[in-house]
């Protein structure tokens, strides 16, 4: 029995002294609850609403004022032209547009109906859906306190339109999102064991003594996975438009672009994985649990950005995933022009920059003793 005692002890000792064993028992259950705590919720809030309103009477006021005082919507831009409607959407600051009727409040006292039409992007059909369920109850709630008020039947009739994705198919969300999701973890995956294989089958001592630099070795590693990925990259694109009817609204040479990006940002990810672990399984491990948490709850391809807390907000940033699938679905199903996504272009080609750097910076020219 002390035996047993005594082998228990020296378990609980291993695991104690491990730190990452620690971190993976006790530190990641509390982070993956507190992720999904915050992030997996059907509630959609601080939704930034723009209002077109050239009627600018006292009950158009009233409403605007309901919209802001909702904890689901915040006023963010006043519109003085309709031809500014499609550009906030395209722009991927708006989520909502509230269009009031002109002379809104002389039509509701004299016929007792009034025209609201509320505008929202429909290529994430379950936000869309709960946006204009929400928009609806507020306007409801006015009518009936006008009706209790004035004691006259009033109607406010809101028009509901889905821009870009009509039928509210589901696809139009989850396509750009998994196109996302796949090619950044194929890629990361299958670099991230390049270096370390080299490692582990003694071979690395070769490549440090051929006369190439290391920055030449790392993009030799890249090259071959990069023509690879782009086969990858033509095959989710032809199942996304046939297979998915997903179409291409905008012009396809930019989405490739965007994408071809995308993967080389992927593979310099998986590289510098690849020069921080020493063996192909911790590479795997780590390209494949690591990533795959954040590219599902923060990149915005499952869960709304906007109604996490701002912290996770922030952290969102910093996911590559994000910013490709906002790219995809402006160019893909809003077909908006390249101007529209340049910050994103931006944003990708500095991360893809970034992770190459590190790369070269921890790619060790001699081999640990």
């Amino acid at each position: 029995m002390k035996q047993f005692i005594s082998f228990i002890k020296k378990e609980f000792y291993h695991i104690i002294r491990d730190k990452r064993t620690i971190l993976i028992l006790l530190i990641m259950p509390i982070v993956q609850i507190i992720l999904f705590g915050f992030a997996l919720t059907t509630e959609v809030k601080n939704t930034q609403v723009a209002v077109f309103d050239p009627s600018k009477d006292a009950v158009t006021q009233q409403i605007k004022e309901r919209f802001q005082a909702s904890p689901y919507f915040t006023i963010a831009e006043e519109l003085t032209h309709p031809d500014q409607i499609n550009d906030v959407f395209k722009y991927g600051k708006i989520n909502l547009v509230v269009v009031f009727s002109e002379n809104f409040a002389d039509n509701l006292q004299h016929t007792g109906e009034a025209a609201i039409q509320l505008l929202t992007d429909g290529t994430e059909p379950n936000q869309a859906s709960t946006l204009t369920h929400y928009a609806s109850s507020i306007l409801s709630a006015y009518q009936q306190e006008l009706m209790s008020q004035y004691r006259m039947p009033f109607q406010i009739i809101p028009e509901i339109k889905m821009l870009y994705n009509p039928q509210l198919k589901s696809a139009y969300n989850f396509v750009p999102g998994v196109m996302g999701m796949v090619l950044i973890l194929i890629c990361a995956m299958m670099t991230s064991i390049a270096i370390v294989r080299e490692k582990e089958s003694g071979t690395m001592e070769v490549l440090l003594s051929s006369p190439l630099k290391p920055i030449y070795i790392i993009l030799a590693k890249a090259v071959p996975y990069f023509t690879l990925s782009m086969f990858n990259l033509t095959s989710i694109l032809l199942l996304a438009v046939f297979v998915f009817q997903v179409p291409v609204m905008g012009n396809l040479f930019w989405v490739v672009l965007i994408s071809l990006l995308f993967i080389f940002l992927a593979l310099s990810l998986g590289l510098l994985i690849s020069t921080l672990v020493e063996s192909q399984l911790a590479a795997m491990l780590t390209s494949g649990m690591a990533l795959m948490l954040p590219i599902i709850v923060l990149s915005g391809m499952v869960f709304p950005i906007e109604s996490m807390p701002n912290i996770l907000q922030w952290i969102s940033v910093i996911v590559p995933a994000r910013w490709y699938v906002e790219a995809v679905k402006k160019l893909m199903i809003q077909g908006v022009e390249v101007r529209y996504v340049v910050k994103e272009f931006v944003i990708l080609a500095a991360m893809a920059l970034g992770f190459m750097l590190i790369s070269l910076k921890n790619f060790k020219t001699k081999l640990d003793n």
